[in-house]
């Protein structure tokens, strides 16, 4: 109920909020875990459901849809109704959303640790998950869009702009890359061929990142942000500009992920300029974000909240520099299939998707609960310090392991031949990849960390202890 008098329905903000903090656990103890089979190959422990090609599609799954997509949906949730001044449309069906997103999450975990698999990137799920897929997310955009369409406040703010267009965009993004030839239960085959296949998929691999990974979070950051610091968004025109030049460019970005392939040369070169344009609607964003805390600074000190956002708005810089910069065809030939690669998708996912989600999160978690504020600040604040330096260690290991890789692979003795071979560069690699790994076990220390503060919340809402006395946050208000 707002202040207003509104019966806000947030028991499914709650459900997915929870679901957020669950599943990213989940989805980092995996990664976690394959990071370490990369150094000790004997942790698959001889089964086949264990093995890393079996668990990488998993993890990658799990946080992008299942830790990712709960937030979205959590967030986009509590966002439409605040801004609109109406409870959700059709409840029953926000509720369905809930359950049949957590059943495509259940049926992925599954189904590609026992090898049912599409073999697309972000796309690996086979036929039957992909139409439950597709039902799911046109009852989430009934839901969001109905909101929209009954709202009180006649003002569409800018947060549900980038809402709209993710929902819209992944909608026909998965329908176009998901159509397939059933032959049975568990395997299929695309409609398309060869490079044409290849182009729909990184048409729909670049543009999940791009709308699924960029533009809902960014719908995140311009709402909680301004909430956040209690300042409006630094500038609404320039936010406006982001909102469209983003969604212009981004569609034909996806070719730079095959260079010096069978994809025709004009494709590729297309892709490497749309990708060096998106630089400038990116870092509008990012400094939009970073500028509504103009004259409020002074809060980064003692509000962690503030913290992980403004931080995940850096990596989001810093990821979509890198970015452009990987896609221009000499850069390529040097870091593609290294793992440099490795590490500019964690920049994005980690720092920018990890920490935007848990700033939000800690944002929700006390007024869905219910509780004066998070149970302790200093485990927030050590969570963001712990999950930074993991960060930190993680991202410049594979900087360095990729280059690495990339100058060994092309490295040549006079003769022609190859100065290396491919097993020299991969024990080359080892301890970059035990710094990796110390990287993944801090950040997945820090969401053990809130998964505690969550529950010692849920307690305090519930009556059930009182939070400690401690100089922080104040008490949120009720939206």
């Amino acid at each position: 109920m707002s202040a207003q008098g509104v019966p806000y329905n947030n028991k499914v903000v709650m459900q997915f909020a929870v679901a957020t903090i669950v599943w990213g656990v989940v989805s980092m103890t995996v990664g976690v875990l394959i990071a370490a089979q990369l150094i000790w190959p004997a942790l698959n422990f001889d089964t086949a459901w264990l093995t890393y090609g079996r668990l990488r599609p998993l993890h990658t799954n799990a946080a992008i849809f299942a830790f990712g997509g709960s937030a979205l949906f959590a967030t986009s949730y509590w966002v439409v109704q605040r801004t609109s001044g109406v409870p959700l449309f059709m409840p029953k069906l926000a509720a369905f959303t809930f359950w049949g997103w957590q059943a495509v999450i259940v049926l992925a975990a599954i189904s590609l640790p026992a090898g049912i698999t599409m073999g697309k990137e972000y796309a690996e799920l086979e036929w039957p998950i992909a139409i439950l897929i597709a039902v799911v997310w046109i009852s989430y955009g009934v839901v969001f869009f109905g909101t929209i369409a009954t709202r009180k406040i006649r003002h569409i703010y800018v947060a549900n702009w980038f809402y709209a267009a993710f929902i819209i965009t992944v909608a026909v993004l998965h329908i176009v890359n998901n159509a397939v030839i059933p032959v049975s239960l568990t395997e299929s085959y695309p409609i398309y061929s060869g490079a044409v296949d290849a182009m729909v998929q990184w048409w729909y691999g670049h543009n999940a990142v791009g709308f699924f990974l960029t533009a809902g979070f960014l719908g995140m950051m311009y709402y909680f942000i301004p909430k956040q610091a209690d300042r409006p968004i630094y500038s609404y025109r320039l936010s406006i500009v982001h909102f469209w030049a983003l969604i212009a460019i981004y569609m034909w970005a996806g070719p730079h992920h095959l260079h010096y392939t069978a994809l025709p040369d004009w494709a590729q070169s297309l892709g490497m300029v749309f990708s060096l344009m998106l630089l400038a609607p990116s870092w509008g964003g990012m400094i939009n974000g970073i500028m509504t805390l103009s004259g409020a600074w002074y809060k980064l000190r003692t509000d962690p909240i503030l913290k992980f956002m403004i931080v995940a708005l850096s990596f989001y810089g810093m990821a979509t520099f890198e970015g452009p910069m990987m896609s221009i065809k000499t850069v390529n030939a040097l870091s593609h299939y290294t793992d440099w690669t490795i590490g500019h998708v964690h920049a994005g996912t980690l720092g920018w998707v990890g920490f935007i989600s848990i700033g939000a999160m800690y944002f929700l978690i006390p007024r869905v609960f219910e509780a004066p504020r998070m149970y302790s600040i200093r485990a927030m604040d050590l969570h963001f310090w712990i999950a930074t330096i993991g960060i930190v260690l993680y991202i410049a290991a594979m900087w360095i392991a990729g280059v690495m890789q990339g100058l060994m692979w092309r490295a040549t003795n006079e003769d022609g031949t190859l100065t290396y071979t491919f097993v020299e560069s991969l024990s080359a690699t080892y301890p970059y990849y035990m710094v990796r790994l110390l990287g993944g076990i801090l950040y997945l220390a820090g969401m053990f960390i809130m998964v505690w503060n969550v529950y010692k919340t849920w307690q305090v809402g519930a009556g059930r202890i009182e939070a400690p006395d401690e100089q922080g946050l104040p008490a949120p208000a009720a939206s």
